[in-house]
């Protein structure tokens, strides 16, 4: 009996589990490309510059565009801080 109950415990405990949503977006802006983070449907994140760059500029390609987008949405699913820096965007190979 006492091994049901740590079962049910355990099996309650992981259906209470947080499951947010994540989900990045490409969109097209005037001079290039942009991202969105949602977390359960709702844009936490509009991003439709290069950060760290110093002049206000788009992605240039969609590609780009999602790949620091997955990188920030990895960080805050990692409860980390989701800021971007100049190594990133040449880890990536973003065009600048």
């Amino acid at each position: 009996m006492k091994f049901i109950k740590i079962v049910v415990v355990f099996l309650l405990f992981i259906s209470c589990e947080n499951k947010e949503q994540y989900l990045v977006r490409s969109f097209k802006s005037n001079n290039g490309w942009g991202y969105t983070i949602a977390i359960n449907n709702k844009i936490i994140i509009k991003q439709t510059v290069i950060p760290t760059v110093s002049k206000q500029m788009s992605f240039k390609s969609e590609g780009d565009a999602l790949k620091v987008g997955n990188l920030v949405r990895d960080r805050i699913k990692q409860n980390l801080s989701p800021t971007i820096a100049k190594k990133d965007l040449i880890l990536l190979k973003i065009a600048l």
